[in-house]
């Protein structure tokens, strides 16, 4: 039995390589509006942004297939060992971002090498999330599940905070100019880095008790996971809904405040630094609830809500021209998705046995978030292209409505933790 301040020591070392990753991913989104013109130039700002919101969207087709090598590769080989490997994936990633010269300077081979590098980013990351959660999950004391697994969501949103509070250090030193020009090269070389270093933090984790309770020839696989069809489509049930109100809030709603409601750039990036900030802390204060109360009520929660109030808080933003109200609302929504942020990692690890765990949790979820979360942004753009922006509120309703019917129809997973059975049965 580890003593709680073994506990925290592992779950630190693996929650800040979850920082690192998520950090990497989101440079790209947060600086999106600064190097679009170095890929892709267009003499129209929608366009330039739509380019970038389909490499975004590229990316994360990537992320099923890294669930599935790297969550087969934890599942056989051990946590640790996967989640050290998609730091080190990311790692490259970034650095080849970072180095690669713009449009103006090779051509095509720019958005090429570009599309590359996402793939493998998207590769790791699709890995690093049902990985992540696996071992969290495992390595979380019984009663305080909840509380330690909403930590995978508390580094997620520090990295975005990171990627953020380092374009704000930029803005405020550098021209406009020079942000478009080189500047924005820094943040993805400052992730090259951090990566570098945490790959060394991860070295030295312990390995989950769970995994290493299994015999080798029971540790899973594809066909091993296809035994549990409800608890994979209960996963990607869940996950509909959650990820594209994630994504949503968190990514498309910056450039949303900018390309539509029309805030200056600089404001809008310091509503989103406070919005999700407080977002942050409110992951385990929600994860440590559900602990005491169980996972479902928080499900509702955000289900209920986002079905009645996406449509009136994004008509009210794009109505807003206080840098206030649009922080209100911003902050309303997340507060909103906290309610599936927070325990989506340790509802989906209690649904499976230990031998396909990281697997089960990562695959279903990788395919889900590839299909919908990562074409928000290309979806909300194109309609606002189109001149139907309001119809992304209404797509974005309909679909957590849909995962709110899940979350009625599914079992409490806390009262039937798998993580609970003995020998993984």
């Amino acid at each position: 039995m580890r003593s709680e301040k073994k506990i925290v020591s592992n779950i630190l070392r693996g929650s800040l390589g979850n920082l690192i990753e998520w950090f990497d991913w989101y440079v790209y989104a947060s600086f999106a509006v600064y190097f679009a013109p170095a890929f892709f130039p267009s003499h129209d700002k929608t366009a330039e942004l739509l380019s970038t919101a389909a490499v975004f969207a590229i990316g994360f087709l990537m992320r099923p297939i890294g669930s599935l090598l790297l969550g087969v590769y934890a599942d056989k080989y051990g946590r640790r060992a996967a989640l050290t490997l998609s730091v080190m994936i990311m790692a490259g990633g970034s650095l080849v971002i970072a180095v690669t010269p713009n449009y103006q300077h090779i051509g095509i081979l720019a958005p090429i090498i570009l599309v590359l590098a996402r793939l493998f980013q998207g590769l790791s990351l699709g890995g690093e999330y049902g990985t992540s959660a696996t071992y969290l999950s495992e390595m979380a004391s019984f009663g305080h599940r909840g509380f330690y697994a909403s930590f995978q969501y508390v580094t997620l949103i520090s990295g975005q905070l990171i990627a953020l509070g380092v374009q704000i250090i930029l803005q405020l030193t550098m021209s406009e100019a020079t942000l478009m020009s080189w500047g924005w090269r820094i943040p993805f070389g400052i992730g090259a880095l951090g990566a570098i270093f945490i790959l060394f933090l991860r070295l030295g984790m312990e390995e989950s008790d769970q995994f290493k309770a299994q015999t080798a020839n029971k540790r899973g696989s594809l066909r091993e996971l296809l035994r549990y069809p409800k608890a994979v489509l209960t996963v990607m049930g869940l996950t509909l809904g959650g990820t594209i109100a994630f994504y949503t809030y968190t990514t498309y709603l910056q450039k949303f405040m900018i390309n539509s409601v029309g805030l200056p750039k600089q404001q809008v990036t310091l509503i989103n630094f406070a919005a999700l900030f407080i977002f942050m802390l409110l992951q385990p204060a929600a994860g440590a609830l559900s602990d005491k109360i169980g996972r479902k009520p928080l499900l509702f929660w955000f289900g209920g809500l986002g079905t009645i109030f996406t449509l009136p808080l994004f008509l009210g933003l794009s109505h807003t021209k206080s840098p206030l109200m649009a922080f209100l609302f911003m902050l309303a929504g997340l507060i909103i998705v906290t309610g599936y942020t927070s325990i989506n990692a340790i509802v989906k690890a209690e649904m499976f046995p230990t031998e396909i765990r990281a697997l089960g949790v990562g695959l279903p979820y990788g395919l889900t978030v590839a299909i919908f979360g990562g074409t928000v942004e290309y979806v909300a753009l194109y309609l606002k292209q189109i001149n139907h922006e309001n119809w992304f509120f209404i797509y974005v309703t309909a679909v957590i409505a849909i995962s709110l019917v899940v979350y009625w129809r599914m079992a409490d997973t806390q009262k039937k933790s798998k993580l609970d059975l003995p020998n993984n049965q």
